[in-house]
């Protein structure tokens, strides 16, 4: 049975491959999105931002919330 199963679905071969590798990007860029460490970089670049006064306080604080919501 097991052959006639690869058999059968062999041509829906490319799609699950497709659909792996967007699964594995997907979760790669979930990491990359979460990772405390870039936050804390983004965090920093919108500290300096307001300092050099390219961002307004509100601004720089919905900015802060966005960020800080990724980590939770």
């Amino acid at each position: 049975m097991g052959v006639l199963t690869a058999l059968v679905t062999w041509p829906l071969a490319p799609v699950r491959g497709a659909v792996a590798a967007a699964r594995l990007v997907g979760d790669e860029a979930e990491r990359q999105y979460r990772d405390p460490v870039a936050v804390r970089r983004a965090l920093e670049q919108v500290e300096q931002s307001r300092a050099a006064g390219l961002l307004s306080d509100e601004e720089a604080a919905a900015m802060e919330d966005e960020l800080i919501g990724r980590l939770l």
